[in-house]
């Protein structure tokens, strides 16, 4: 029998060790409220290079002395910010791509406002991401370029390089929601038809609210969300660098934003209730997504443990495109651990690296197709040194071409390929034209906003004027 006086001692013991230790957590708490007041996220230096809407196309600055010849465009999710993939300074997937040469863009798709709630699955791949890579392309001087898609974007990405296959070099999908054939976990069977209407929920809220999806997703691991991560807080409380982590993720988890609610409804029905993009049914804007024609190097990067997308939502889906380069890297972590754990970094990343150098340009190869562009470029000229190639001007009239050295439409700020077209099909097919347009007749043609039209036509004005 144990000694009664023994197990009084112990438990006085126990209680002053808790008390203590409760005294020196208390202590630190008005340091570590500062360090919530004062983590800062997303640090990397970029620059905007492009503006359509709410998005913005990041540039971020080199790291290197030299840089691996395509770049790589990030795409992530319509859900949250961005910047997990750049949370904090070592361990930031951003960062890593430039510590490894790689030139790279993103996306930053920011919060749809109420006017854009009727925007689509097909404004966003067709006109948005088409508009970046179009950019991303005409930066480079590349006719393809790398694409990385995270979660959301990695589906979006999947779909864009189906559409645009000739522009996509290699596709790279990290966590992408791909298949739901039925056992691609809860948030697949929350969203069943059985269970769920998403126009429900738009015809309430319209975009669908951040705050909405977020309880969604924390329900699919309520102790961990709701009581493991604050507990384990408390015990570690005294560590800066842990409380340091722990507010940039709740910095990051609550910034959330809203999703277009058409978007929302497109994406629900179409990629998760009837499974179209794995069943090769999937049509945006009339056009078929047609993954026969995903035939670039493709890599998955798949977290063991994601509760939200789980392998079993990513993998199967290289076993229906007819690329012969198909690589899956699965991960021990979660959905977010492959962003931001430090076992990540240190085990996953490099191999990504290596997956994306291996298939860049040859230097040989690039150097043979500047000798073959070298060899017809003197080909075409003749001994006199004049062009070959050109027709003989007429009675030896001097032909100028106009407009040769004029600015095209996508010249001005926030009009890309897409919109390019939409007015030149209106009729607005220059800058010049632009300039002397009537702002109410171009947005009627062209269905735009007034105040868009008003300043793309500014700017025209402008540069005829300069």
């Amino acid at each position: 029998m144990k000694n009664p006086f023994a197990a009084t001692m112990e438990a006085q013991r126990q209680a002053w060790e808790n008390a203590t230790e409760l005294i020196e957590k208390t202590t630190v708490a008005p340091d570590r409220s500062e360090t919530f007041q004062d983590v800062e996220v997303g640090e990397t230096p970029s620059e905007v290079v492009y503006e359509e809407n709410k998005l913005r196309l990041l540039h971020y600055e080199s790291r290197t002395e030299e840089q691996h010849d395509v770049p790589i465009l990030v795409v992530y999710a319509l859900i949250n910010r961005p910047y997990i993939l750049d949370l904090q300074p070592e361990r930031s997937v951003i960062r890593t791509l430039l510590d490894n040469g790689f030139d790279v863009y993103m996306i930053d798709w920011d919060e749809p406002s109420t006017l854009d709630r009727s925007l689509t699955l097909d404004d966003y791949v067709n006109r948005y991401m088409e508009n970046c890579v179009d950019e991303v392309r005409e930066r480079s001087g590349h006719d393809s370029i790398n694409v990385l898609g995270y979660c959301m974007g990695g589906t979006m990405s999947t779909m864009y390089a189906a559409l645009n296959p000739e522009k996509v070099r290699n596709l790279a999908l990290m966590a992408a929601g791909l298949c739901f054939a039925g056992d691609s976990g809860v948030l697949e069977l929350w969203g069943d038809d059985e269970y769920f209407e998403p126009r429900a929920v738009t015809d309430t809220f319209h975009n669908v609210p951040a705050e909405f999806l977020d309880v969604g997703f924390a329900l699919m691991d309520p102790v961990q969300n709701y009581v493991t991560k604050y507990v384990n807080l408390y015990e570690n409380v005294e560590n800066e660098d842990f409380v340091e982590n722990f507010a940039r993720m709740e910095e990051w988890l609550g910034d959330g934003i809203d999703v277009a609610g058409q978007t929302f409804v497109e994406f629900i029905e179409d990629i998760y209730q009837e499974n179209k993009l794995m069943q090769n049914e999937l049509y945006l804007g009339g056009e078929h997504v047609d993954i026969e024609n995903i035939d670039m190097p493709v890599l998955q990067i798949v977290a063991e443990y994601d509760h939200l997308i789980p392998p079993e939502a990513s993998k199967p889906f290289n076993d229906a495109v007819p690329s012969d380069d198909k690589t899956i890297m699965e991960f021990p972590t979660g959905h977010i651990g492959m962003s931001v754990s430090s076992k990540s970094h240190a085990e996953l990343w490099p191999d990504v690296c290596d997956w994306f150098e291996s298939r860049m340009p040859d230097e040989a190869d690039a150097a043979e197709h500047e000798v073959e562009d070298s060899d017809g470029a003197d080909a075409a000229i003749a001994e006199d040194g004049t062009d070959a190639s050109a027709e003989p001007p007429e009675d030896g009239v001097e032909i100028e071409v106009e407009g040769a050295d004029a600015p095209d439409l996508t010249d001005l700020d926030g009009i890309g390929p897409a919109y390019a077209e939409r007015l030149t099909d209106a009729g607005y097919d220059s800058v010049s034209a632009l300039a002397d347009a009537d702002v109410v007749s171009v947005a009627d043609a062209t269905d735009l906003p007034v105040s868009r039209v008003e300043d793309w036509i500014s700017q025209a004005a402008d540069h005829t004027s300069a």
